[in-house]
């Protein structure tokens, strides 16, 4: 089997990644109506008639919480929807058979700089897990493996910058 081109390995990998974008899109709309739902609720537990009982008022005030590690976990989600994207666009590059395409250096640069910003949002919501109430503090260790593979698709961005360059070279050459 083939790795570029149309009815190539690449291909299929774009379907999936075309399929997993769809769901990403699902799930933050999903995210999003949720945090609504929990602001709406915190406000005016009156809106749910039949969610009511005894402990309302306690369930009610921890709305904006929920609502705000909702939004953390939107924000996650948006960074890897950014991430799918990027694949999903160099590998379309691939099943066209340009795997040196100039924008493909920015996409793998893209994708670097979201993995370090997930990375680091994991560390800042790790940081404020104790300053909430009800929230334990979970291990956050230094993660060998996410930076070395930010820096690891750091590298291939250059290597596909070189290659663009090589590309353009032999496009000049008589």
């Amino acid at each position: 089997m083939r790795a570029l081109g149309p009815g190539s390995v690449s291909s299929f990998l774009k379907i999936i990644l075309d399929v997993v974008f769809a769901a990403l899109w699902i799930g933050l709309g999903a995210v999003g109506l949720a945090v609504l739902a929990a602001l709406l609720f915190s406000f005016n537990p009156d809106i749910f008639p039949g969610v009511m009982s005894a402990d309302v008022a306690q369930v009610a005030s921890r709305g904006p919480l929920f609502a705000l590690a909702l939004l953390a976990f939107g924000i996650f989600v948006g960074g890897v929807l950014v991430i799918v994207d990027a694949l999903r666009r160099i590998f379309m590059t691939l099943t066209a058979g340009d795997p040196f395409h100039p924008r493909n250096v920015q996409r793998l640069r893209l994708i670097g700089v979201m993995l370090g910003a997930l990375e680091i949002w994991r560390y800042v919501i790790w940081w404020l897990g104790p300053m909430l109430p009800s929230m334990k503090r979970e291990d956050a260790d230094f993660n060998l493996t996410a930076w070395f593979s930010v820096f690891v698709v750091f590298v291939l961005a250059e290597v596909f910058r070189e290659g663009a360059r090589l590309r353009r070279e032999a496009e000049l050459t008589i």
